[in-house]
């Protein structure tokens, strides 16, 4: 992202998932009432997080409020099922689909666990027997991403059902990301892990994505009941508590905001996902057509996918992807653009042209 900005010449950038579309109205009308309120409300709020809060997304997850744990994104609410289920359970390996969003297995790393890793489908889903065929008793999490950063892939009911049954065999933690949940172009292709009665499941999820605020850091998890206390006290001693200004504007945007908001996004998305897969086929390129998400990976045939070839398209075509070899090891020669820009249709010419 640095090289784009100081790139000579116009750069359409595809690397981040920021999304370009406003946020809800009663999301600002929110903040100027906090804002014009008691400075009372400006100090600490519960370590859980807002009541009401908890209480809004309990009812909507059809969860007991008590599993509900407000974090600081969903990166937060990540780690904190990552760094449990390595305590909880016997085994440190975290299991993965490759390729994989990078902060999976870097934070597997830093939690001092081993990655390990399951090929996705061309698709880019995730075959729970090659799943299977990896977990053990060494197994501590399998952790999925759906609709899934990079590949677009969506994990449907009978996937995670199978996933389900494997870390209750296994005694292990699924902990399933679901922060893209608000962008599937299919109907019925999506299902959450919350709709299987285990308690091998973890849900995290934010508001960063569906109401377009990455920058307010309002993310939550659903826990199961028995790692419930861990999980808040491990919150509470790495970050005492989160805003509670941008909570109480999430939750007025929860209770105010029509559904028709949410719809129209993954309306527009797909219609890029459209527009950006026609130029990939005019380049003669490889790719994965997204079922959900934000993302395309795309492979150039002569063109891996590396951080200096992805300077060099900054340079010579003006556009600005992620290197493949970022996301594992099975799309090296991949490289993955974020359709979160109004600029796709330009940027997409701009490819077809630079590989034709």
């Amino acid at each position: 992202m640095e090289y784009a900005v100081a790139a000579d010449g116009d750069v359409i950038d595809m690397v981040s998932g920021t999304p370009d579309w406003e946020a809800p109205e009663a999301l600002r009308a929110g903040l100027k009432r906090y804002a014009d309120g008691d400075s009372g409300t400006f100090q600490y709020p519960p370590s859980e997080g807002l009541l009401g809060l908890q209480e809004a997304i309990a009812e909507r997850r059809g969860v007991d409020i008590e599993r509900v744990v407000i974090t600081n994104g969903a990166g937060e609410a990540n780690y904190l099922g990552m760094a449990t289920a390595l305590k909880r359970f016997s085994g440190d390996e975290m299991v993965m689909a490759d390729p994989v969003y990078p902060y999976y297995h870097k934070r597997t790393e830093m939690l001092d666990g081993s990655p390990r890793f399951v090929e996705s489908d061309s698709d880019g889903t995730l075959d729970p027997d090659a799943v299977r065929s990896v977990v053990g008793d060494e197994t501590a999490a399998i952790v999925i991403n759906s609709p899934n950063n990079p590949t677009g892939g969506v994990y449907g009911r009978e996937t995670k059902r199978e996933l389900v049954e494997l870390a209750e065999k296994y005694d292990a933690l699924l902990l399933s990301d679901e922060v893209y949940d608000r962008f599937v172009y299919a109907d019925g292709a999506f299902e959450t892990a919350l709709s299987f009665d285990s308690e091998h499941v973890a849900v995290t999820n934010s508001f960063s994505k569906s109401m377009a605020i990455t920058g307010f850091r309002v993310g939550y998890g659903v826990f199961p009941p028995d790692l419930v206390d861990a999980i808040r006290t491990r919150h509470m001693l790495v970050n005492v508590t989160s805003s509670r200004p941008t909570q109480r504007a999430v939750l007025d945007a929860l209770e105010e905001t029509p559904e028709a908001y949410y719809e129209q996004n993954p309306v527009m998305l797909e219609e890029r996902a459209r527009t950006f897969c026609a130029a990939l086929d005019r380049a003669g390129a490889e790719y994965t057509r997204p079922q959900g998400g934000f993302y395309v990976m795309a492979r150039f045939d002569g063109y891996p996918g590396t951080l200096e070839n992805t300077e060099r398209l900054i340079d010579e075509a003006g556009v600005a992807g992620m290197p493949g070899n970022a996301f594992g090891e099975t799309r090296t020669d991949w490289l993955r653009f974020a359709l979160v820009t109004p600029r796709v249709t330009e940027a997409a010419d701009r490819l077809a042209a630079y590989f034709s």
